[in-house]
C-alpha cells in the first residue's frame, strides 16, 4: 500500500505523489460529472418518467441538494475520526448501489430512499481531495489546488454539455443508466495511501 510519508523522512517521491494525485482527479471526475446529471436534468427525467408536475419535480430536486449539504456538514467530522480514506470509500464507492437503481425505481424510491441516500453518501468527500493533496503536495499548495478546483468547475461544465447532448441524441433515462456506472471509479481508492488522523492533523 502507498505511503505518502517515507519513513527514511526524505521527501515523498514524485512519481507516488503523481499516482495518489492522478486517483483523486480521477474520483473527483465521477463525482461532479455525476452531480452533473443530477443537478441539470434530474427534474427533466423526473416529468418525463413519471409525468410529475414541474413544481413536483423541483421539490425533489431541492430535498436531493439539502441532502447534499448535510451530507457535506457530516462528512467531515466523520472523517476527522475514522480516516479520510474510508471516507471516500463508503461515500463514492457506497453510492454505486443506489444509482444503479435509479433508473429502474418507482417514484417514492426514487425521490426519497436512493436520492436521499444518494445525496448522503455522495458529497463528503471533497473536503477530503483538498486537505490530502495538501499533505501530499505541501510545496505547490497552489498548484494542487488549481488543479483540483479547475476539475470540479470543468467537470461540472463539461458534463452538463456532454449529458445534454448524449439526452437529446437518446433520452434522460438512457443518460441516467450510462451514468449509473460511474461510481463505480471509486474502486480506485484502494491505491490511495491510508492517512491516519494523526498524519491529518500533521498536514494541516
Amino acid at each position: 500500500m502507498l505511503d505518502p510519508r517515507p519513513k527514511s523522512g526524505a521527501a515523498t517521491s514524485g512519481r507516488r505523489v503523481g499516482w495518489a494525485m492522478a486517483v483523486l482527479m480521477a474520483l473527483t471526475f465521477s463525482k461532479f460529472f455525476y452531480l452533473a446529471s443530477l443537478t441539470n436534468y434530474y427534474t427533466f427525467f423526473l416529468i418525463g418518467k413519471f409525468h410529475v408536475s414541474v413544481e413536483n419535480a423541483q421539490v425533489h430536486l431541492f430535498v436531493f441538494l439539502a441532502a447534499v449539504a448535510t451530507g457535506g456538514l457530516v462528512g467531515g467530522p466523520l472523517g476527522d475520526h475514522i480516516g479520510r480514506k474510508y471516507i471516500i470509500w463508503g461515500s463514492i464507492l457506497g453510492v454505486l448501489p443506489f444509482t444503479l437503481v435509479l433508473p429502474y425505481a418507482n417514484l417514492f424510491l426514487d425521490g426519497c430512499a436512493q436520492r436521499g441516500l444518494s445525496a448522503w453518501c455522495w458529497p463528503p468527500p471533497s473536503p477530503r481531495f483538498w486537505c490530502m493533496r495538501k499533505i501530499w503536495c505541501p510545496g505547490r499548495s497552489v498548484l494542487s489546488r488549481a488543479c483540483f478546483y479547475g476539475l470540479a468547475f470543468g467537470m461540472g461544465g463539461i458534463g452538463a454539455a456532454v449529458l445534454g447532448t448524449l439526452a437529446d441524441l437518446t433520452s434522460i433515462d438512457f443518460v441516467y443508466r450510462i451514468c449509473a456506472f460511474l461510481p463505480a471509479i471509486g474502486l480506485l481508492a484502494v491505491y490511495l495511501p491510508a492517512i491516519s488522523p494523526a498524519e491529518a492533523r500533521i498536514g494541516e
